[in-house]
C-alpha cells in the first residue's frame, strides 16, 4: 500500500523543481548581456516510481509515479563551433595585424602626394634640367643640391621610420607574451577550481564559462590547440604545450619566434606581427636600400658626346677613338685614356650610377673639384637609405657640382658647357642595373613598382581580413543561436515554471485538505 503522504512528497519534489527551474531562467536573464556566459538549463526527469508490494500486484496493475526531481543544470554549448570559431579568430588575428602594419608602411610612404618620394624624385631629375640651361647659375646649383638633400631625407626619414615599425613590432610581441602567461596562468587556475568541483558531481558551469572565454580571447593572439582531460584543458601551440591541467609553461616572445620559425605557429596577432616584421617591414626595406644603391651605384648605360674630355687613367670599355691635342688615336678596350684625350665621336659608356657619372665630369673651378662621388654615406660603408647623404663637398660648395664635360687646355671647364647636367636630367628615363643584380628598370618605374607591390599586399590583407571577420561574425552567431540567451524564450519559460509551481502548491493544498478530511471529519467513535 503507498503511504499515505505520498502525494505530499510528489508534490514538495515538483516545487523543488521547478524552484530551480526558476532560479536557473533567473540567472540566465541576469546574465543576458555578459561576455561568454553560455545558456543553462534545469535537466528534469521522472523520479523512481513506487512499486506495491506483492500481494496487491494482481490488483494495483503499473507502477505509481512519484512525481519529478533534477538531476543536473547543464550549460547549453557545441565544442565544434568552440572550436571553429577559434580557429578564424586566430585567422582574424592575424589578417588585421599584417592590414595594420602593410597600412602604416602606406602611411610612410605617403604616396600619391605633394610630400612622397616620387615627387622629390621628380623634383631631383627636374633640377639637373634646369641647371643645364644654364649651368653657371649658382641658383639653379642650389636647386641641385637642395633637391639632393630633401632626397636624402626623404630616404633616412622612410628607413627610420621603417626601422621603428619593426622595432614596435618587436616589442608587441613581447606585450603579447605577457598577455598569453596571463591568459593560461587563469587557465589553469581554473582547471584546477573545476576539476575539485566536477569530482564532486556537480558541474562548474560558470567557471566553464569563463575559461572558454578566455582560450576564445586567447585564440586571438595565437592559434591554439584545444583538448580536454579529467584535469581540465591542455593548449599548446603546434608541438608547444602552454597549459597541461595545473601546469602552465613560461611564455616569452624568443618561445614564440622559436614557434614560428619551427612552423608550429601558422595564425594570430603574433604570427601576423612577425610576418609583417620579417617579410613586409624588412621586405620593404631592403627594395628601399636597393633603390638608393642603385641611384647612387648603379650600371646604366650613357652616350657621351664628341668632344667630351676624358680624365686620364679612366678605362675603355670598347675600341675607342680620340684625339690629344688634334692628333687622333684609338684606344683599345680595357686600356687607360691618355691625358688629355677627347672623344671623336658619340661614344656609348656604363657608369656606375648618378656617382659614376658625376666622377667622369668636370666643376666650375675645374679638374681640382673633378672626380668627387655626388653621394656618400654618412658611416663610411654600403649606401643605404639609412646612410645615403649627399657630399660634404657639395653641400659646402654647389659650385662643385659637376655640369661639364669638357676642359680647355688648362684644365678648366669650359664656361657654358652644360653636357654633364644634360646627361644627369636624362637618367630619369634610363635604365638602371641593380648592383649584383641583372634586373635593368628605370629609377621611377622600380619605385613604382615597390609602390604598386605594396599596394596590392594591402589590397590583399584588407580582403582576408574583412572575409576573416564576416566568418567570425557568422560562426558567433552560430554559437548565439546555441548558446546566447534569448530574453523571449527566458520569459516564456518563466511563465511556464510558474505555472507548474503554482499547480503543484495547488496540488499540495489539495492533498492537505483531503488528509484534513480524513483525520477530522471521518472516525468519530470514542468521542
Amino acid at each position: 500500500m503507498v503511504s499515505t503522504f505520498h502525494s505530499i512528497e510528489t508534490a514538495k519534489r515538483s516545487l523543488f523543481t521547478q524552484t530551480a527551474a526558476l532560479n536557473t531562467t533567473g540567472h540566465n536573464i541576469s546574465n543576458a548581456n555578459t561576455e561568454g556566459y553560455s545558456r543553462q538549463v534545469v535537466k528534469m526527469t521522472a523520479s523512481s516510481p513506487m512499486e506495491p508490494l506483492a500481494f496487491l500486484r494482481s490488483t494495483n496493475p503499473g507502477q505509481l509515479g512519484s512525481g519529478v526531481e533534477f538531476s543536473a543544470i547543464e550549460r547549453i554549448r557545441q565544442g565544434f563551433l568552440d572550436s571553429q570559431y577559434r580557429s578564424e579568430n586566430s585567422s582574424l588575428g592575424n589578417w588585421e595585424v599584417q592590414y595594420d602594419t602593410l597600412d602604416k608602411i602606406q602611411g610612410i610612404m605617403t604616396e600619391p602626394s605633394d610630400t612622397g618620394l616620387q615627387t622629390v624624385l621628380d623634383n631631383f631629375w627636374g633640377a639637373w634640367s634646369d641647371l643645364s640651361k644654364d649651368p653657371e647659375n649658382l641658383t639653379a646649383r642650389n636647386i641641385v643640391k637642395e633637391t639632393a638633400l630633401a632626397l636624402t631625407d626623404a630616404m633616412n626619414l622612410m628607413s627610420n621610420q621603417l626601422n621603428g615599425l619593426s622595432q614596435d613590432l618587436t616589442n608587441s610581441v613581447g606585450v603579447k607574451a605577457q598577455e598569453i602567461q596571463g591568459y593560461i596562468t587563469s587557465i589553469g587556475e581554473l582547471n584546477q577550481t573545476i576539476s575539485r568541483i566536477e569530482s564532486l558531481g556537480d558541474n562548474a558551469n560558470d567557471l566553464r564559462d569563463q575559461r572558454d572565454l578566455l582560450t576564445d580571447k586567447l585564440s586571438k593572439i595565437v592559434d591554439v590547440t584545444v583538448t580536454e582531460n579529467d584535469q581540465g584543458y591542455n593548449i599548446s601551440i603546434g608541438g608547444q604545450e602552454l597549459v597541461n591541467g595545473t601546469a602552465v609553461t613560461q611564455v616569452t616572445s624568443d618561445l614564440l619566434t622559436d614557434a614560428y620559425a619551427a612552423g608550429d605557429l601558422t595564425g594570430g596577432e603574433v604570427y601576423g606581427m612577425i610576418v609583417s616584421r620579417d617579410q613586409f617591414v624588412t621586405g620593404f626595406q631592403n627594395d628601399l636600400n636597393q633603390l638608393a644603391n642603385t641611384i647612387a651605384n648603379g650600371d646604366v648605360t650613357i652616350k657621351l658626346p664628341a668632344g667630351s674630355s676624358i680624365r686620364e687613367g679612366t678605362l675603355a670599355q670598347a675600341d675607342t677613338v680620340i684625339t690629344v691635342n688634334g692628333v687622333e688615336s684609338t684606344v683599345l678596350a680595357g686600356q687607360a685614356f691618355p691625358a688629355g684625350a677627347v672623344l671623336k665621336n658619340e661614344t656609348p659608356l656604363t657608369v656606375q650610377g648618378i656617382n659614376g657619372l658625376h666622377q667622369l665630369g668636370y666643376a666650375l673651378d675645374g679638374s681640382a673639384s673633378a672626380g668627387i662621388p655626388f653621394f656618400t654615406s654618412t658611416d663610411g660603408g654600403p649606401i643605404t637609405a639609412a646612410n645615403i647623404t649627399l657630399n660634404q663637398v657639395i653641400q659646402s660648395n654647389p659650385n662643385a657640382i659637376a655640369s661639364s664635360l669638357r676642359v680647355d687646355a688648362n684644365g678648366n671647364a669650359i664656361k657654358g658647357n652644360n653636357s654633364l647636367a644634360n646627361l644627369m636630367g636624362s637618367l630619369k628615363d634610363q635604365a638602371f642595373t641593380v648592383p649584383g643584380g641583372t634586373d635593368s628598370t628605370t629609377i621611377n618605374d622600380y619605385y613604382k613598382s615597390m609602390v604598386g607591390e605594396l599596394g596590392i599586399q594591402t589590397q590583399e590583407a584588407y580582403r582576408k581580413a574583412t572575409n576573416s571577420t564576416s566568418l567570425v561574425i557568422q560562426v558567433e552567431n552560430s554559437r548565439q543561436s546555441v548558446s546566447g540567451v534569448s530574453l523571449d524564450e527566458e520569459m516564456s519559460n518563466m511563465i511556464k515554471f510558474q505555472h507548474a509551481y503554482s499547480a503543484s502548491a495547488r496540488f499540495m493544498t489539495t492533498f492537505d485538505e483531503l488528509l484534513d478530511k480524513l483525520i477530522n471529519s471521518t472516525g468519530t467513535v470514542g468521542r
